[in-house]
Formats: structure tokens, sequence, C-alpha cells
């Protein structure tokens, strides 16, 4: 899996047995090369000679995957030949599904009447060189059947967090799985209900930006450059009033919204304020987009993704839902950092086991749909 947060690959090998949950056997994470990661960045949005350069943007994260499956194997102390498949979920570049998902400024031409064929969303890879690769079948392309069935195409982890936390290991009722990473997403299980789940808005995209462009660092570390700042009340509330954060689900987003010209817009409408001011700003519109999205009933919030490592974050995000149990998904088996690798390697099992893997009450497809694409060794 690589992210909206271009930070990296994470890989994992699932072991999956009959009648028992899936469980993590071995990890790696491998740096997003930087020549890659602007390269993708600068794909995000329209530019000349696309074609070319996704091509060989997708070339080198096809060998990046390689890598981290070479390194997997090797601290599993497995062979090719043991494993059944590889998950590979490819980097989103664009992402614009049938129904409207992101703001009516960014997309004025966009609402529910839009064509079909205006849906799309894409994903830079190249599953047959990585077959070629590492000699091992891939599975990929997941999100395009949900899309071409009028879904969302996201997110769709949450029915991984409802196969393996919606059993008899699930935490409590009334459980959130939150995964914060470049955008959140949360998954509700509700007793009596059906799966909720949708992207509540920006995780880290904003303010890893922004640390990027004052501080000159990928992330803010534990969030202490956010807790030097002052949060700006004014500022919060034009973030928040965005008509994404007004939709109802299902609902996703991406970089073509959250991203720093979005940003600028927003600080173009008020004084200068301090860097550490707007960063900390930043954070509570995760927060608040976060605990506005959640039921005041919740009992336990499952947290994955790197906003897991945020320790200010976290302290923020228990302030907002004073009566829920916050913990990192290490607490149920699957350390934080592995959740959403691991969904696209159970999402890989359904796939060969012709078995859906959305949601329909979460992407708002016509039904369920067995999603991806198979390339055999």
């Amino acid at each position: 899996m690589s992210g909206t947060s271009l930070d990296g690959v994470d890989g994992v090998v699932l072991a999956h047995p009959s009648n028992s949950p899936p469980r993590v056997l071995a990890s790696h994470h491998l740096d997003m090369p930087p020549g890659l990661r602007q390269l993708l960045l600068t794909l995000n949005q329209p530019g000349p000679n696309e074609l070319h350069l996704s091509a060989l943007a997708a070339n080198h994260l096809a060998q990046c995957y390689a890598s981290v499956v070479d390194r997997l194997l090797a601290n599993s102390g497995l062979r090719p030949a043991d494993i059944r498949a590889i998950g590979a979920h490819g980097q989103t570049v664009r992402h614009q599904p049938s129904k409207p998902s992101l703001s009516s400024q960014s997309q004025p031409n966009r609402g529910a009447d839009a064509p079909p064929w205006t849906a799309y969303t894409l994903q830079l890879n190249n599953p047959a060189l990585l077959a070629e690769l590492t000699g091992i079948t891939v599975v990929a392309d997941f999100r395009s059947r949900d899309v071409a069935a009028g879904g969302q195409g996201a997110p769709l982890v949450p029915a991984f967090h409802a196969a393996l936390f919606g059993s008899a290991q699930s935490p409590a009722p009334s459980t959130a799985i939150v995964n914060i990473g470049g955008m959140a997403n949360a998954t509700l299980l509700i007793p009596q209900q059906s799966v909720a789940g949708f992207d509540t808005g920006p995780g880290n995209v904003l303010m890893d930006a922004w640390c990027q462009q004052h501080i000159g660092t990928p992330y803010d570390a534990n969030g202490q450059w956010a807790a030097q700042g002052t949060l700006h009340a004014g500022l919060l509330n034009r973030f928040l009033a965005d008509p994404y954060f007004a939709l109802n689900g299902p609902r996703s987003t991406g970089r073509e919204l959250f991203n720093l010209p979005w940003l600028h817009s927003h600080l173009s409408q008020q004084t200068q304020l301090p860097p550490a001011d707007v960063q900390a700003t930043l954070l509570e519109l995760t927060v608040v987009s976060i605990a506005r999205a959640l039921p005041d009933s919740l009992a336990t919030m499952v947290i994955c993704g790197g906003g897991a490592l945020n320790t200010h974050l976290m302290t923020r995000l228990q302030a907002a839902c004073p009566c829920a149990h916050l913990a990192p998904s290490d607490a149920w088996g699957i350390p934080a950092m592995d959740v959403e690798a691991a969904a696209f390697a159970w999402l890989a099992e359904q796939c060969l086991n012709g078995l859906p893997g959305n949601l329909v009450e979460v992407t708002g497809a016509a039904g369920p749909r067995i999603l991806g694409a198979v390339y055999p060794a």
C-alpha cells in the first residue's frame, strides 16, 4: 500500500487460516524515493507529457513494491511459492467518482446528475511488471469496478474492518475504526445497523505539506510544532465551511480537493498568521472533521494509520470524543501502520475466492462486486 501521504510503501504478509482472524506475519516499510514522490505529486495535477510520465512512475512504483516483497519474504522466511497473491493497490493520482465527492468550488461541473462516462478513479501501477519481478500472482485495480457500478470506489477498507473487528473479537459495541493517513476515513460498527464508512476529510496531508513548506521536515513528529501554535477559530470555521464536510455518505475525497492551493485560498482571506498557528489549526481541522462524523454514543475508537503516532493529535481527538475509549489498533492484534496494507491483502484474497470486496452501504455502488484484476505469476 502506498497512500495519499506519499511517505512510502507499506507491506505485510497476511495469513488468514480458516475460521480464524487474519494475522500479520511480517511487515516492512520502504521510504518513497524523493524523485518518485515528486513525480507522483506532479501527476496529481494536469500537466505536460502526462502519459509518458505516468508510465515511468508506474514502472518505478512496481519496482518499489517488488523491493518490499523481497524484504517481506526475507523477514518471514517464506518463498514466492508460499504466497497465494500480492494485493497491490497502486498510487491514486486522480479520483472522480460518479457522485459528488469534491467541493463545488474545485469541481463546478460535477453533480449528482453528471453523466456516467465522467466517473473514474486512476491508480498508477504496473502489476504485470510486479508479477514478472516477483514470480507471484498480483491482484490490482481494486477501485475501478466499484466506480463502474456507480460507487465511490472508496473507502474500501471498511469491508476489512468489518471482517476483522465485527467478529467475536470486536473491541466493543459502537466501535469506530479511524484510519488517519493522508486522508482520514472512518468505519462505524454499530449494533443493529449496517456498516457505515466514509472519508471524513484531510488526515495528515495538509499538516505534512505545511511542515515541508515552513520547517523543511516531511511531517510534524508527535505534533510538537502544532502544540506550540495557537488555534485560530475563525480560520478553522472557514476550513469547515467547505461543502465537502456537509455531504452525506457515501463520500470520498483526496488531493484533488485538500491540497496547498486549497489551504492558501483560505489563508488569503485573513491577516497573516504565524506558521505554527496554522499548523495547530490544521491539526484541529483533522480532529473536528473526524469527531463531527462520529456518533456521540461511540464506545471505542480504534486508530490506525500514521496519525496514530502523532501524540498531540491523539490527545486532541480524545478531548473531542471524551466518551470513547481511544487506542491504536495494536491493542487488537494488528499494528496501526499495518492495517491498510493488510486490508488490500484481504481484498486480494476476496477477489481470488470470488467474493465481493465492497460494501454497498459504504461506496454507494449498485451492488456487491468482486474487486480487482488478476495477473497470474
